[in-house]
């Protein structure tokens, strides 16, 4: 296990994970995540290990469809930082692209097909 840090892009929204080393990320193909492009940790999490250090004003949350996974992102600069997943409650998948010192350029990834997902 490795613990990663990371945040948003204004630095409101911190967080720490501790999850198996990062080698690859995972692509959504659903709407929500065609659109914001991001690139998410290959495994999910369960809560315990990530915590988030964020004013309770700062955190925005943003549900659609069923309304079962919550994706987490800054008010003040817009950035998605992590979600709890729609198939497993109280995991976590955090965007990649928020972890400090990681190259979500140089990862491999696999497509997760969100689209289809029911």
């Amino acid at each position: 296990m490795k613990t990663y840090q990371g945040g948003c892009h204004c630095g409101a929204v911190r967080f720490t994970v501790t999850c198996e080393p990062i080698e690859k990320g995972l692509r959504c193909n659903c709407s929500l995540c065609t659109r914001k492009g991001a690139m998410m940790s290959p495994e999910p999490v369960p809560e315990a290990d990530l915590q988030i250090e964020a004013d309770e004003d700062a955190l925005g949350l943003y549900q659609f469809g069923t309304k079962t996974a919550r994706h987490f992102f800054c008010k003040s600069c817009g950035v998605y930082t992590f979600h709890e997943t729609a198939r497993w409650a109280g995991y976590y998948r955090v965007n990649l692209g928020c972890i400090d010192d990681l190259d979500v350029f140089a990862l491999d990834y696999e497509l997760f097909d969100g689209k289809h997902l029911l």
